[in-house]
This record gives structure tokens, C-alpha cells and sequence, in this order.
């Protein structure tokens, strides 16, 4: 997910907290621990300042978003609530969990993927069945707090902790519905992957079959509809465009599979899933 929804999520945790025996330390305490830890996993964008092998494709989602790291982060987010407001309790670390927990297990669910599972596998885990932007999550969150700040005798902590619920429905929604689609073509493909777009319900399925690839528009209730079918020079030797160009090879172990391009200008590979008017976000080349 992007940095504002993660923040909002931590907001969101925050408030669905019942604080009214809180002191103010500890309610500093409580933000800090669900804002930042909301976030502290994305802290190795700081590793584009020492990159110089091409490497950061890799770094960034990689094991500081590993499930076995949130308890690290957990347990760093209590000592820094210690040193600030001197708030010791242990429900502070099971809150850093949580919120962590929420970072790393929600990037799981767009195209982007995560190293879930490293140091032990450097699988990226990708389910394409949200999108990386989520409107409706932020939509569910605003009606919360509008329904906080404007109606009286209202509970934040009861009305959040329903927001949290509707998120997780819309979650689960969208998964069962992505679940179906890839069972229902995956096979038709000697690799597939999905990538959710900004209306709920709908998605991109990818899926390559020998050196072609077809993007389609589809849902559950719909036929898929064909958007563009792509082809990939399988032929051609790589070699070269990883030696010239390192951050090739870091897209190449990254991406599920990669659409080769080999013409007179240029041999280069991209990612179909972030395929969007004609070029993909995700694109490495050479010269020829």
C-alpha cells in the first residue's frame, strides 16, 4: 500500500483504542507505536542512498517486511516509548505487532508483493487482489471519522473497531473474488497473475503463454475482455542487458515472468502487470 493509507491504518488502530484511562504519556505512546510502526517497514527506501549494484528492486519490500521481523520492530517501538514518555507495558508491543503486522501482511495483497517470508525465501508473495492505492479503504476510514466528529455521544474506539471490520470484509471480497477468476483461467496460461484495479470488483488478469502475453479486463460476473496481447522475443540471449544494465537482472528475478523486447533499437525486458498506455512502468533496456 502507499504511505498515506499505511498512516491512516495506524491512525485508524489509534482510534480504535479506548483511551479514557490513558494518561497523556501514554497516549503519545499508543500514537507513536500504530503510526510508525504502520510505516517503519518501509524504511528501507533508504537503501536507494547506497545502491550501486541495481539491487533495490529487491531491498525495497524485502525483508524488513518479513513476518519473522515484526516482533524486531515490535520490540524496537516499546524501547522507543520507554526512552520518550517512559511508558512501559506490554500491550504497547502487542499494539506494535499489530500495526507492523497490518504493513507487512496488507502489501501482500497488490501487484507490488512483498519478501513475506525472507531471510528463508526470497519468493516475492503477491496476490494482485487489491490495488496498491485502496479508494475504498480510505473512503471507510473518512465515514468513521466523520460519523466521530459529528455525531454526539458517539464511541471512536466502537465505531473504529467497525471500521476495521468493513475493511476486512472488503479485503476478503476482493480476494474470494480474485481467487475465482485465477481458478477459473490460470490454467489456460503457462503463467498468470492478476493486478486489481481502482474499482472494486474489477481486475487486470495477465497471462503468458509461450512468447505471447495477454492483458485482459475482467471480473466475476463478466467475460474478460481483451486489452492488448504482447510479444515476447524468447530467443534472444539476456546476458548482455544484465551485464550492462544490472537493474535488469534484479527486474528479472523480481517479476513472476517478463515480456522481452528485442528490436532495432533497444533489447530490454518489462513487467506486463504495470502495463499502461502502451509502455510498463517497470521497464530495464539497452542500446543496441
Amino acid at each position: 500500500m502507499d504511505t498515506i493509507t499505511h498512516t491512516l491504518f495506524g491512525l485508524s488502530l489509534y482510534a480504535a483504542v479506548d483511551k479514557k484511562r490513558f494518561t497523556t504519556n501514554e497516549k503519545r505512546a499508543l500514537l507513536l507505536t500504530t503510526v510508525v510502526g504502520s510505516n517503519i517497514p518501509d524504511i528501507d527506501v533508504i537503501s536507494q542512498w547506497w545502491d550501486t549494484a541495481g539491487r533495490y528492486q529487491m531491498w525495497h519490500r524485502g525483508i524488513t517486511h518479513s513476518v519473522f521481523l515484526v516482533p524486531v520492530w515490535a520490540a524496537l517501538l516499546a524501547v522507543v516509548s520507554w526512552l520518550l514518555f517512559r511508558v512501559k507495558d506490554w500491550k504497547l508491543f502487542a499494539m506494535g505487532i499489530v500495526a507492523v503486522f497490518i504493513h507487512n501482511t496488507s502489501d501482500l495483497f497488490n501487484a507490488w508483493g512483498t519478501g513475506y517470508l525472507e531471510p528463508f525465501s526470497s519468493i516475492r508473495v503477491t496476490f494482485g487482489t487489491i490495488p496498491i492505492i485502496d479508494f475504498v479503504f480510505w473512503i471507510i476510514m473518512l465515514a468513521g471519522w466523520l460519523l466521530v466528529r459529528y455525531k454526539r455521544n458517539v464511541s471512536s474506539s466502537r465505531v473504529f473497531k467497525w471500521v476495521w471490520v468493513l475493511m476486512i470484509v472488503h479485503l476478503i471480497s476482493q480476494s474470494v473474488q480474485g481467487y475465482v477468476i485465477q481458478n477459473q483461467y490460470a490454467k489456460q496460461y503457462d503463467e498468470f497473475a492478476l493486478s486489481a484495479g481502482f474499482i472494486p470488483g474489477q481486475f487486470q488478469m495477465i497471462g503468458k503463454e509461450s512468447d505471447k502475453v495477454s492483458i485482459h479486463n475482467v471480473t466475476v460476473f463478466s467475460e474478460p475482455k481483451l486489452q492488448v496481447e504482447l510479444k515476447s522475443d524468447e530467443s534472444v540471449s539476456l546476458d548482455k542487458l544484465f551485464a550492462e544494465n544490472p537493474e535488469a537482472k534484479t527486474l528479472y528475478e523480481w517479476s513472476p515472468f517478463i515480456v522481452v523486447v528485442n528490436d532495432d533499437k533497444h533489447i530490454g525486458i518489462y513487467d506486463p502487470r504495470f502495463y499502461r498506455n502502451g509502455a510498463s512502468f517497470l521497464y530495464e533496456k539497452i542500446d543496441k
